[in-house]
């Protein structure tokens, strides 16, 4: 069944059965994206929740589109994985004024803090300085890093570049020297490597520090077409560990990963129940995940992979 252009869940059993939540999406850009969205419905499909869910083709508008749809359908809360940081205050101000609570998942908003209920997400900044300690040990603090960000204008960009840059200014011989967005797609990742191994002497290229996993393995294939061998010639440390990750690592092209869960639906939803249950709730939920390495990456590819 579908209204208003979202596909709507249905289910049986579980925390929050019966409620209609509306769940508006980033899009589908990278392969953890993709993870995120199916265990958000499979944990909706689990509690009876009737999920409405909206993929907003990373275009802020659409999302924006969305919630006001959810809003006149009249959902008892809406679920808003942001694009990017600024532009909230109007759509969140209207589900405020129609009593729909608003929980924010993944990337964060800079929307007045009364005009949603929580927010469920990994610690980005952690993440970033986790990435950058790993490097520091790896080259003992001596490095010329390429940088692939995510989305400009999203937390997640905003906070990993903010923790790793904070981590290697303690160290005056570790640098960016080429930093540019790949917007966290594969296709965007291999195009700006390739623009970095045109701007910079390869030999010179200690790691590339990627914000997703996704631009990486795009690297990953610009490096090897320009004959650099990745994981030996140029370290690489990224985020997410999706199954494609650690079939790099296998195949020996990639050093390091930082998790993302995908997991977030669980929380998002066990929130929106005890709102509507009346407990007071903490202003962030944090998600966590680890740091992964090639010595355990068979096994954690059979296991993601369902193999």
């Amino acid at each position: 069944m579908v209204i208003f252009g979202a596909v709507v869940v249905s289910a049986q059993e579980g925390g929050g059965a019966g409620l209609t939540i509306g769940f508006s999406q980033v899009g589908s850009e990278s392969a953890w994206r993709t993870s995120f969205t199916q265990a958000v419905i499979a944990e909706a499909e689990a509690r009876g929740i009737n999920l409405l869910f909206s993929d907003g083709q990373q275009r802020q508008e659409n999302q924006i589109a969305a919630l006001r749809s959810f809003i006149a359908q009249g959902v008892d809360a809406i679920i808003l994985a942001p694009v990017v940081e600024t532009g909230w205050d109007e759509v969140l101000q209207e589900a405020a004024d129609n009593q729909i609570p608003v929980v924010i998942v993944d990337r964060n908003v800079t929307a007045d803090e009364s005009l949603y209920i929580t927010r469920v997400s990994s610690d980005f900044v952690h993440e970033g300085r986790l990435a950058a300690a790993w490097l520091v040990q790896a080259t003992a603090g001596q490095c010329d890093i390429v940088e692939l960000q995510g989305t400009v204008g999203s937390s997640a960009a905003l906070d990993r570049q903010q923790g790793f840059n904070e981590v290697i200014a303690l160290f005056p011989n570790m640098q960016i020297v080429q930093s540019q967005s790949g917007d966290f797609t594969r296709t965007n990742g291999k195009e700006v490597m390739e623009s970095f191994l045109n701007a910079v002497d390869p030999s010179t290229i200690c790691a590339v520090w990627s914000h997703n996993d996704d631009m990486l393995i795009g690297a990953i294939e610009a490096m090897k077409e320009a004959g650099i061998d990745p994981g030996q010639d140029i370290l690489t440390i990224s985020v997410d560990a999706i199954p494609d990750i650690f079939q790099a690592m296998v195949d020996g092209d990639a050093n390091a990963t930082v998790e993302l869960s995908p997991n977030m639906g669980g929380p998002a939803f066990d929130a929106i129940v005890s709102y509507l249950a009346g407990e007071e709730l903490p202003r962030w939920i944090p998600v966590a995940g680890g740091i992964y390495f090639p010595d355990t990456a068979a096994e954690e590819l059979a296991a993601r992979s369902g193999s």
